[in-house]
């Protein structure tokens, strides 16, 4: 026998002992077994319309719960993307369904532009549902008001006072939002209202059909007829509800909670009452007196937290179609008039004035600049007078007779004419 083949031999056999040996020494690692967890499976007929069911999780570890959430297979049909959704309403609607729909993906998916637009999408689909509110505040804050059960976790776990973002991730967010409410499409996701992170297992999970996975998040949608196309064809409103608790990062809400507050405020005024302001900021005055009932008359106080560039708006809400109307608003309660005629304190402390006369075409906003500075100073109260009513002049019998300056000085005047006279008459 060669020497090569010796050694060939000889390798082989070293071989055949010891690998037995190192597998025996050293086993594989064999994976954990996950919790078998036995979810219910059913398919919504076109004739019921499906429950939103509260969010609830199966008591599983994250690690359990990411090997159940690989077993379950995506669906193999097919998986149209939405129809562009256009929000049709006014600026501040859109202002205020804008913020709600930045909170929402943010807050959901972080600062991840592609998982900020799947959840956008989420949020467009559960709107055209019937299944679910008709706005998209109404959608992302539904079920705010339970500690568990809401539909999006961050409406009702505190996270907005928890965490607020940075100027850059809110400015994203909003972009994400604004192109979502313009038309933009997020295809990947199609008609999918539903969805969680792959280390929790909700018990609605068995109810869908897995559609895609978007990071670590998943996506579903509705089982049968509830998931197809035609099943999206709800009748939206652009009646944005305010959203309180979104007040301390949104403009939109922080505007229209204040709006509403000041609303409220001047509901309560216990009635209208009369008032006189003139101001240097015109030529002519306001000679309104005060009238007792008068109904196109209000003395308010100002709810705390209103910009003064919106006091105009709540004069005009207050105003509404009077042709003749006249509010006056003081920022202290203490200060505000409980009737006419006004003090010169109160005149003094006024903060801001409004004047309203359609058939003479007045319309006048003033502010207190000492209180509120303005950059146009004709909107200014430079002065405020309290006019009050003069008493009537005094009737005489000695005629007053009108007199003219005196003589000038070193001014020649032509002599006048002798009157004649008749004997008799004096004066004649």
């Amino acid at each position: 026998m060669s020497r090569p083949l010796s050694a060939v031999l000889a390798a082989t056999a070293l071989a055949a002992v010891a690998v037995p040996a190192l597998v025996v020494t050293h086993p594989p690692a064999i994976p954990k077994p996950h919790k078998r967890v036995a979810l219910p499976r059913r398919v919504v007929p076109a004739a019921e319309l499906p429950s939103v069911e509260p969010v609830a999780y199966v008591d599983l570890s994250p690690e359990d719960a990411k090997a159940f959430n690989a077993e379950v297979p995506f669906s193999t049909l097919p998986n149209p993307p939405a129809r562009p959704f256009r929000f049709a309403g006014s600026d501040e609607e859109r202002a205020r369904a804008t913020d709600c729909m930045a909170a929402g993906v943010l807050y959901e998916a972080g600062d991840d532009t592609e998982g900020e637009r799947a959840v956008a999408q989420v949020v467009l689909n559960r709107l055209r549902h019937p299944a679910f509110p008709k706005t998209v505040c109404g959608v992302i804050f539904e079920g705010e008001e339970r500690s568990t059960g809401c539909q999006f976790s961050f409406s009702c776990d505190h996270a907005l006072t928890r965490w607020t973002p940075t100027g850059d991730a809110w400015r994203r967010a909003r972009e994400v939002a604004a192109a979502a409410l313009s038309g933009a499409v997020y295809r990947p996701v199609g008609y999918a209202t539903h969805y969680h992170t792959d280390w929790v297992v909700p018990y609605w999970q068995a109810s869908l059909d897995k559609v895609v996975a978007v990071h670590s998040h998943l996506f579903f949608r509705w089982t049968g007829w509830w998931g197809t196309p035609p099943a999206f064809n709800r009748q939206v409103s652009s009646a944005e509800p305010v959203i309180a608790q979104l007040a301390p990062i949104s403009d939109a809400h922080k505007t229209a909670a204040a709006l509403a507050e000041a609303e409220t405020a001047l509901l309560e005024a216990s009635e209208a009452l009369g008032m006189v302001v003139a101001s240097d900021a015109a030529s002519e005055t306001a000679p309104l007196a005060p009238a007792s009932g008068d109904t196109d008359s209000f003395l308010v106080t100002l709810p705390s937290g209103v910009q003064p560039d919106l006091y105009p708006t709540l004069a005009a809400k207050a105003c509404g179609e009077r042709k003749t109307c006249r509010f006056a608003a003081w920022t202290d309660a203490g200060k505000t008039p409980a009737s006419a005629p006004l003090t010169a304190d109160q005149v003094a402390t006024m903060a801001f004035s409004y004047l309203r006369d359609r058939d003479t075409g007045l319309e006048r906003t003033l502010w207190n600049c000492a209180q509120f500075p303005r950059a146009d100073r004709r909107q200014c109260m430079k002065r405020q007078v309290l006019l009050t009513a003069l008493p009537a002049p005094v009737a005489t019998s000695t005629p007053v007779v009108a007199k003219g300056p005196d003589d000038l000085g070193g001014v020649r005047r032509k002599a006048e004419p002798a009157l004649a006279t008749t004997p008799g008459i004096p004066g004649k």
